[in-house]
């Protein structure tokens, strides 16, 4: 690898490749129509297709294309960096909203003169905050506090049932801070989406806090427990519709409601909320709205680069599914830091693959663990989309569980087998691909190949090492821990 870093910007970079693309489009285009085929065009075309691969132009994977304010706003991010001598948050800068009434092309042409000049990119700190101030709203400022109808600030229902009275008044004030996390998404929002990053939802939201100022998926799912057990139903309710109004949008559940994580997911568990939810309320309703929206979802995490085939000495196919970002350069809320983790690769390819399991990692939910690692620890031998994961298999299978439960309720036998009969298949992938018996755990397993086409298991390329998500089938009712299991977690352990 070479060490010495580059400063492309991903703007030139895809670029370039978009025109060597279209050259070689253009070409092939010219073949067809003259219909002779010149030894001399043959040979230019072979020499250009050569010359693509050698340069790594890109690679093969899909990428959803984010908005022209995030794009911008990376700009800006990128300045800030380079400006102050202590390194603000990069986040804070892709979570800006424009400022009325300044469009974009304005805050563009206001930017390019005040970064004329800079070699570096930086300019002086007070011009900085000026232009900021004068073109952006503060960041977070698209949320609104929201009171929650269903809040009551002292539930005896739970708290009662709390016997040491340091831990009652603890939980007293966990159970306070739903109406501090409480928000609804501005109606600037709404009315002019193109001038936020955060995404419209019809919903009030329960956000994380701190610098986390969105709806992030899998954060949900423990959420709702919560909101549950506060006996929170609306609010609950609220969230699950929010998560469903992105996969009827985009095809999944976004990573987070920001423009900038249209291009991954995370852990699929809205399936888990909705079931959730109805073991409390019983909501048939909201059980009839989920179906389809879960059976999108399904199709997503079962389709295109998630699925991968593993095929067994018998001959027999296992179909499961890997994470897989549609992205392949530096993420927008971690632009700099992406650039810089990847500047030793030699090539673009090696780059955009490198960006492309970062953003996967994030897809994941566990974010950079040495799981996706070829070599641990060392972070550029990322390898996330070459991972088929126990834990996402986990999930699937307990989708398939929760829907099938679910066409029980909404009288659809038929489909509800299909769906029992898709978790036993899933089952038994577990039991050969990620099963081994002399760890007794369930272990992640390394594609050897980019996973597009079925290949043959093979017990080397299993992960050896050990993970909570190794033991994350024991979640679901389907798997037993037994005495193997305990006496190797003893082992493990002591």
């Amino acid at each position: 690898m070479n060490s010495h870093k580059h400063n492309t910007s991903p703007i030139s970079t895809l670029s370039f490749s978009s025109h060597y693309k279209y050259s070689l489009f253009a070409t092939s285009l010219d073949l067809k129509r003259q219909r002779f085929t010149s030894p001399l065009l043959l040979i230019v075309l072979f020499l250009c297709l050569s010359f693509a691969t050698s340069m790594g132009v890109s690679d093969s994977g899909p990428v959803v294309q984010t908005t022209p304010l995030v794009t911008f706003l990376q700009r800006v991010q990128l300045t800030a960096l380079r400006s102050y001598s202590k390194k603000p948050d990069p986040k804070f800068y892709i979570d800006l909203s424009l400022k009325l009434p300044h469009d974009l092309s304005t805050a563009e042409s206001a930017f390019d003169d005040l970064t004329t000049g800079s070699r570096d990119l930086s300019v002086p700190v007070e011009k900085l905050e000026k232009f900021v101030h004068e073109y952006f709203d503060d960041a977070g400022i698209d949320l609104v506090h929201h009171e929650p109808e269903d809040f009551v600030s002292d539930p005896t229902e739970f708290l009662a049932n709390v016997e040491n009275d340091q831990v009652r008044e603890w939980a007293r004030e966990v159970h306070c801070l739903w109406r501090t996390l409480s928000c609804r998404v501005s109606d600037s929002v709404i009315e002019s989406p193109d001038r936020h990053t955060l995404l419209p939802l019809p919903e009030p939201v329960i956000i994380p806090g701190s610098r986390f100022r969105e709806v992030y998926y899998w954060d949900s799912y423990w959420v709702i427990k919560g909101l549950l057990t506060s006996k929170m139903f609306t609010t609950a309710k609220g969230l699950v519709t929010n998560l469903m109004s992105l996969v009827e949008t985009y095809g999944y559940a976004l990573n987070g409601a920001r423009a900038y994580y249209t291009n991954r997911s995370q852990p699929p568990l809205l399936s888990s909320m909705v079931y959730e939810i109805y073991n409390v309320t019983k909501d048939e309703e909201l059980v009839r709205k989920a179906l389809p929206v879960l059976l999108k979802e399904y199709e997503f995490w079962n389709s295109g680069k998630h699925k991968v085939v593993i095929r067994d000495a018998s001959g027999n196919d296992h179909i499961l599914s890997r994470y897989y970002a549609m992205w392949n350069m530096p993420r927008p809320e971690s632009s700099v830091f992406d650039q810089e983790s990847a500047s030793g690769f030699s090539s673009t390819l090696e780059k955009q693959r490198f960006h492309r399991d970062i953003a996967t990692a994030a897809e994941s939910g566990c974010d950079f663990s040495t799981r996706w690692m070829r070599h641990p620890p060392n972070f550029t031998t990322m390898a996330t989309t070459s991972v088929v994961p126990v834990d996402l298999n986990v999930f699937l299978l307990k989708m398939e569980l929760d829907i099938a439960f679910m066409m029980e309720i909404a009288g659809d036998r038929n489909g509800s087998e299909r769906f029992v009969k898709a978790s036993e298949a899933r089952k038994k992938a577990f039991e050969t691909v990620f099963w081994n018996e002399k760890a007794a755990q369930w272990l992640d397993y390394w594609l050897s190949s980019n996973g597009d086409e079925p290949e043959t298991w093979k017990a080397e390329n299993q992960n050896n090492n050990v993970f909570a998500s190794n033991f994350a089938p024991i979640w679901t009712s389907s798997f037993h821990s037994g005495k193997t299991m305990s006496t190797c977690l003893f082992a493990h352990i002591y």
